[in-house]
Formats: structure tokens, sequence, C-alpha cells
């Protein structure tokens, strides 16, 4: 089970022809654990899930159970279709992966009693699935309230185990035993904490991973915080940007397979990268040579 921790939502790898390079995508989450994470989330929006082929995501989600790090892999749906969504967890509990980050469906316009029907279906085909509900209404159009959370709890309490909460409504408001609040940027990570929330599941941690560790860990130990300042220094600024295309066009600073991405996504302009990595040496995130700090 996802514990409380410092997750990244991490990146999807493509070869040149735009298909999922499976094993540079595994290998790019174990560095971030062995960076100090405690886990990864595959397949979220950071991810480009929604742009990914079923038969692709069933691949990596194979692969990484093979993997060392299997316990701290977890996986998201990125996908409209209820069908595919129960399609794709049923196949991941084959390989042991039970606990899911699941938004609910993008794009159609949606009502509280419609997005309750679609994990209530999910949840009475799989009867032992673990879900993260997924809240980000820039996303999909669709902002969980704290009252709409507590129906789906107390209707499933064994199911709806958490929240990743990127439009921030509910970390503040939202008080449930038991019950996982990760909140979607690691610049509110240590008030979400200080609240009694369980950690981040962050795009960003991919690269300040050793920084959202230590404000984690000196919260947990009762040490006095010293980098956290920096955290949300570094957060703020790639907020700045779109953060799939900004994440993409650091790490292709050093490795080349990241600068492929999935139409319409696209890198960072040429000027726009320089600008971001010029903020980030300012904060001392990264040497000279663009590589993390």
């Amino acid at each position: 089970m996802i514990n409380r921790g410092v997750y990244s939502a991490t990146c999807s790898i493509l070869r040149e022809d735009y298909s999922l390079n499976v094993e540079a995508t595994i290998a790019h989450a174990a560095s971030a654990i062995n960076n100090g994470l405690h886990g990864t989330i595959f397949l979220g929006s950071t991810g480009s899930a929604q742009l990914l082929d079923e038969s692709s995501k069933k691949n990596l989600i194979s692969k990484a159970a093979n993997h060392k790090f299997k316990k701290q892999f977890f996986f998201g749906t990125g996908t409209n279709s209820l069908h595919s969504t129960i399609d794709l967890i049923k196949y991941g509990m084959e390989y042991g992966f039970r606990d899911w980050l699941v938004g609910c469906p993008a794009y159609y316009p949606k009502s509280n009693e419609g997005v309750y029907n679609f994990y209530k279906e999910i949840i009475l085909k799989i009867p032992k699935v673990r879900i993260i509900l997924y809240n980000f209404e820039k996303l999909f159009s669709f902002k969980f309230e704290p009252q709409f959370v507590e129906r789906l709890v107390s209707d499933f309490p064994k199911n709806i185990i958490g929240v990743k909460d990127s439009s921030y409504n509910l970390y503040e408001n939202l008080k449930i035993p038991n019950f996982k609040i990760f909140i979607g940027s690691e610049a509110k990570l240590l008030k979400n904490l200080e609240l009694g929330g369980a950690g981040t599941i962050s795009a960003i941690t991919g690269i300040t991973h050793s920084l959202a560790r230590q404000v984690f860990d000196d919260f947990e130990n009762k040490q006095t915080q010293t980098q956290n300042e920096k955290l949300i220094a570094v957060r703020e600024t790639f907020d700045e940007y779109n953060l799939i295309s900004a994440l993409h066009s650091f790490f292709s600073i050093n490795d080349s397979k990241f600068k492929n991405l999935l139409p319409p996504l696209v890198l960072l302009p040429e000027e726009k990268k320089q600008e971001l990595l010029s903020k980030l040496k300012k904060l001392d995130l990264i040497a000279s040579k663009g590589k993390a700090a």
C-alpha cells in the first residue's frame, strides 16, 4: 500500500517513433527513488498517460513488476474510458499492483452523481482495488469537494484510500481518519504535513527529490527546516512554464531521449529553456552543465 512520503509523478520516455521506451521510463523512475523518493507514480498527467496506447501501458506494468522497486512503483490509469480503466487495473492487479491513481474522465460535462458512478462501477468490478482520487480541476474539468469525497469514502471505505490534491481545495478542509492526502505541489508539502497530510505526489520531485525528502524527514523528526524555502523557490520557478515541457527540456540536457514528446506536447522554445536554466542556476539547483546539484 502507498504510505506517507514524497513521490514523483514520473515522466514517460519515448523513442523517436513515439513508442514508449519502457526500460528507460522505469530506469528514470528508479533513479529518483535512489535519490531519496519513497516511490514513483507512472502514467499520471506528467507521464502523458492520456496520450499513450493501452498496450504500451500494459507493457510498462508487466516490466515494472519484475523490478527491485516494485513495491515503490504505483500507476495511474490516464484514460477517459470506464472499460479501459477497469481493464488496465485488472491487468495490473494480476501483477500485484493494487493501489491506483484514478482521475475522472476529462472533456465531458460532469456532475457529482456521474463521477460517483464512475468510481462505483470500477469498485463493483474490482472489489479489492485501492484508489487514490486525482483532484485536478484544470485537467479534468471537475473539482472534488470535501463533502463529495466524504461520501465516496463513507460508501467505499476499503477502496477510496486517499487523494492527490492538485486543485488545493481539499488539504486544508478535509479531515477523514486514515485517509491519505497527497498535495500536488511540493511547494505546499510542509503545510500539508503540518495539517496532517500524507506527503506529496509531484511532477517536479523527479528533480527536487533530495530537497523534498529532506523537508519530509525534518518534519517527521521534528527538526528545524533547512531546505523548504529552496524547495518552494524551485517549484515556483517550474510553475512559470508548462510542467511537462519544462521537465523534458531540463532532462534532455543530459539525455537526448527526453526530447521525444507525443504531439501535441512540445519542448520549451530554446529561449525559454535557457531562461529556466538560468533561474535554476541562481537557485543553486544545477551545476554549470545543467546537472542537478
